[in-house]
């Protein structure tokens, strides 16, 4: 073979991006881990994606912050999160009504107002007993604690030594849901309690 078809094949292969063997590269960094984020119905770890990927952790979570903040910059409708000890794509928060309208098409799927006070008070409580729960609403949650459990948002956290009774905690799937990293991101409480707070603690201990 001619030096020049030499050099004309390795242009050729470099255009496809080949080696020069016959071999074709794959994606880069960045286009894998999108199409990975793409398919996965929960929050994956940097550790399982550098993995799969088979490159270093520390280029793969620097990528996934790289496309976090391209998307922000671009103001794509979604987002690249880090929640729940893993990375998920999600809607952009200018953008739930519109998802919400399209998802729900008129059908009621919120959580009612009881199950919504059950869960903040295993939230801010937790691991907390039925007891306890019903103790702080003032009415048995045991009903809402099963549709709780069963919705994937709180799960059981072993047993209180005393009284062994069955204790309860919210879930991963609970922060994902809320956009959260750990229970230290929840909200301060206290701007949403009532005066006389140091009375109700005293009535439901």
């Amino acid at each position: 073979m001619s030096r020049g078809a030499a050099e004309a094949g390795a242009a050729r292969a470099s255009a496809v991006g080949g080696t020069g063997e016959g071999e074709v590269e794959g994606p880069g960094l960045k286009a894998a881990l999108e199409a990975i984020m793409l398919v996965v119905d929960e929050p994956v770890p940097e550790v399982t994606l550098a993995q799969v990927l088979e490159r270093p952790t520390h280029e793969v979570v620097a990528a996934l912050r790289e496309l976090s903040e391209e998307y922000t910059a671009a103001e794509r409708g979604f987002d690249l999160r880090q929640v729940a000890g893993g990375w998920r794509y999600y809607t952009r928060a200018d953008c739930a009504q519109l998802v919400e309208r399209f998802v729900r098409d008129g059908q009621q799927t919120r959580l009612t107002q009881a199950a919504l006070e059950t869960l903040a008070v295993v939230a801010y409580r937790q691991p907390v007993s039925r007891a306890r729960v019903a103790a702080v609403r003032g009415v048995n949650s045991d009903g809402v604690i099963r549709t709780l459990v069963a919705r994937g948002l709180v799960e059981e956290a072993g047993s209180d030594p005393e009284s062994q009774a069955v204790l309860y905690r919210t879930s991963s799937y609970f922060l994902e849901r809320l956009g959260l990293k750990d229970l230290s991101e929840l909200p301060e409480l206290a701007p949403f309690l009532p005066d006389d707070v140091e009375n109700l603690e005293e009535t439901t201990k």
